[in-house]
Order: C-alpha cells, then sequence, then structure tokens
C-alpha cells in the first residue's frame, strides 16, 4: 500500500443503484474490499447504516455483514477512486428525450473523475452500453491516462436476484488484451469460476442481443394475444396447448406487459446501431408498447368507462419488486385518466404519492385491471370485473 492506494480494492462508480450496489456487496462478501461511490448523499447515508435502498432478495443481511467487517462502504466523495486497483462504472448509455442513445454520457462521468484515475488501475464498464463505446473509452484512456486497463463486462442479473445469479451466472469478459484480461478475472472470479472472454465488441452485442431476444419473446407472445384475443380465443389455452410437454415451445412466455429500463432501451439502441433498419426490433417495440392501448380499446368497447372508476393493481415493472421504471402500468395509467371518469393505482411495494391504498382500489372501483401480476394478487377476493392478462386469477386472458 503507498499513499492509500490498494492492490485489492475495488470502487464501483454509480455504486448505490440497482446494478452496482448488489455487485459491490457480493465482492465485499467475497473478501475484496470495495466502495460504493455515488452522487446521492440520502443514498449512500441509506446504504452506510445497512439498509437498502431498493428492494433485493437476500442482500440486505450481506450488506450488514460487509459493513461489520470493515471490507465495504459507500461514499460520495469521488477521491476514493484515487486508492483502488479496480474501478468498475455502472453508468450505461442513456436515451435522450428523443428516444436517441447518448453514448458520450460515460465519456463524460469519466471526465468528472479523472483526475483520480492513473495508469496502475483497471476501468471495468459493467452496464450496458452502446455498441463502440469500450473502443471510444479506450481512446479517451490513451489520450487522458496512458496506461490505464478498459475492459466491458456487462451485468446479466435479473432485478430481484442478484444474490444468486452473480454467483450462479457465467460471467462475460470483453477484453481486448492479456492484462485486461487478467485483471478483471481477478475480480470475477470471486464470484464464479465460469469465465467468458470475447471481444469487447462481442461482449456489448451479447449483452444488447440478450435483452432483445427477450424483448422480442415478448412481443411475439403479445402479437399471438392480440390475434387470438379479437377472435375471441383465449390465448392462455392456446399457449398452454403448445407448451405442454413439447420441448420446442417451452420458452414460450405468457402475455403481458414487457417493461422496466432495459428492454425497450437496448432495443432501441440497436434500432439506432443499425441505422434505424432494424425493422423486428421497431416492430417489437409497436407491439410491446402498443399494449396498454390496445387493452384500453378492447376494454372500453364492452365497459363504459367514462362513467366508471377504474382500478389498477401493480405499478413496477415486474412482479414482487418496488422498481417502477419505465412500468408500462403508467402508460395505462395515462390512457385510462383520458377515457375512464376516476383512476385509482395501487401497489404494495412502489413508493409513490400518486398511488392509493389496495383496500381503496377494490372497495371504490367499478372494474380492476391487474397490471402486475404480483401473487399476492391471485389471494384477493374481487366484487367487480377484473381484466387480467396475465392469468394470475387462472380465469383466462379474454378481454
Amino acid at each position: 500500500m503507498s499513499n492509500g492506494f490498494l492492490e485489492d480494492k475495488a470502487v464501483v462508480v454509480g455504486g448505490c443503484g440497482h446494478v452496482g450496489l448488489p455487485l459491490a456487496i457480493a465482492l465485499a462478501n467475497s473478501g475484496l474490499f470495495t466502495t460504493s461511490l455515488d452522487v446521492d448523499p440520502s443514498k449512500v447515508e441509506t446504504v452506510n447504516s445497512g439498509i437498502l435502498p431498493f428492494s433485493e432478495d437476500a442482500c440486505e443481511p450481506v450488506l450488514r455483514n460487509v459493513l461489520d467487517s470493515g471490507l465495504f462502504s459507500a461514499t460520495t466523495n469521488p477521491e476514493i477512486v484515487a486508492k483502488a486497483k479496480y474501478v468498475i462504472v455502472v453508468i450505461g448509455t442513456p436515451v435522450d428525450s428523443f428516444l436517441n442513445p447518448n453514448p458520450e454520457e460515460i465519456i463524460v462521468a469519466l471526465d468528472e473523475i479523472r483526475s483520480h484515475l492513473n495508469s496502475n488501475q483497471i476501468l471495468i464498464l459493467r452496464s450496458t452500453v452502446f455498441p463502440g463505446v469500450t473502443k471510444q473509452v479506450e481512446n479517451w484512456a490513451e489520450t487522458n491516462i496512458p496506461g490505464l486497463t478498459v475492459s466491458f463486462c456487462p451485468e446479466r442479473i435479473a432485478e430481484g436476484k442478484a444474490m444468486t445469479e452473480l454467483y450462479s451466472l457465467p460471467q462475460i469478459i470483453g477484453a481486448r488484451t492479456e492484462l485486461a484480461y487478467e485483471l478483471s478475472e481477478h475480480v470475477f472470479s470471486k464470484l464464479t469460476s465460469s469465465l467468458i472472454r470475447t471481444s469487447p465488441e462481442e461482449a456489448e452485442l451479447a449483452k444488447l442481443f440478450t435483452n432483445v431476444w427477450r424483448y422480442i419473446k415478448f412481443a411475439t407472445v403479445n402479437q399471438f394475444y392480440m390475434l387470438a384475443n379479437d377472435y375471441n380465443i383465449d390465448f392462455e389455452n392456446v399457449r398452454q396447448a403448445i407448451t405442454k410437454d413439447y420441448p420446442r415451445a417451452q420458452d414460450m412466455p405468457g402475455a403481458g406487459f414487457a417493461a422496466g429500463p432495459c428492454l425497450f432501451k437496448d432495443t432501441m439502441q440497436l434500432g439506432a446501431f443499425s441505422n434505424n433498419t432494424f425493422a423486428l426490433g421497431h416492430a417489437a417495440m409497436l407491439v410491446n408498447e402498443g399494449l396498454p392501448l390496445y387493452l384500453v380499446e378492447k376494454i372500453s368497447k364492452k365497459y363504459d368507462l367514462q362513467n366508471m372508476t377504474v382500478g389498477v393493481l401493480g405499478m413496477a415493472f415486474k412482479p414482487e419488486i418496488d422498481d417502477p421504471r419505465a412500468s408500462l402500468s403508467y402508460k395505462l395509467r395515462k390512457i385510462l385518466q383520458f377515457k375512464a371518469k376516476n383512476v385509482l393505482c395501487a401497489d404494495p411495494y412502489v413508493g409513490d404519492d400518486r398511488l392509493v391504498s389496495e383496500n381503496k382500489v377494490l372497495e371504490e372501483s367499478d372494474l380492476i385491471i391487474i397490471a402486475t401480476p404480483h401473487s399476492r394478487y391471485a389471494e384477493l377476493k374481487f366484487n367487480v370485473p377484473v381484466i387480467d392478462i396475465w392469468n394470475i386469477l387462472k380465469n383466462g386472458v379474454i378481454v
């Protein structure tokens, strides 16, 4: 150790979010001194008190253990970067107000910590990036911090399952040099022995292709659902007939909102990367983003919405989590506010002042839509019609 520099210390930049914090906690739990660097003082204070700022199964007890052991801490002070060998950046490629990727965002973030970086470190990009961003960062490093090593090692976890999947899933290491691979391997071998080496560009596409593959699958079944529903045929009965004991269809999901902070955004990124020739991806976006409007249009033909109070159950983007980012439940809410007399929304996990209690939805609604299939909804008693395209109530999915 010299001037506080630790050969076996990691800093996770953007480290109090859904991607960075579980990774930092897991690395600390494996014995690597790890600090989460974040710009939000309230999140840092919450984390340092042993409380997660969001829901993540089995993570909070590990957080308390690594805090007690001294292997982990959170801070807003960027000077901590200078003390670490491994600088892991979880700032991805955002999409601007015109739905275009902004690949410069990572460079902007790196400029803010440039004075704390040095040639003895490795910079590991972790979040989804636009293809070519890793090369852009390598060029930036060559100009600004010669000798700084760069790799791209995409996160692959499903939200809510980080503390299982960080250890069970193979880790992809996109490295251009042996040194970049060896240093990245040192970090991720603490979590798993299953490591896959690729080029940075292959790793970038592997991450995008994974998310977009899932998004297109969801769009396919949502289109199937609409086709069946238009003919008053229960898509779930059709799906069960297709998938039962038939191995070539086992990965066919049910219909429902395909949302969250990654799938739609990453499909847009591939669209931009292909110079807007990604017809399959653009079609998938039209189908998935159009499902809330399709449902409301179908419902409005059966019910007098302008004289009804409609309840929406579930505002998170998927079940059993507290994350509403890019949730299509909010798009559904906006459409219903234009069509219905009143709209009441509830979610047992999401903190949002616009939401009401579950009991209020049940007691005051003339019609209820299950927008997110939280398992608790299967146990509720309903006294009004329910729209349930997830089939959580096992009554079919016809609207």
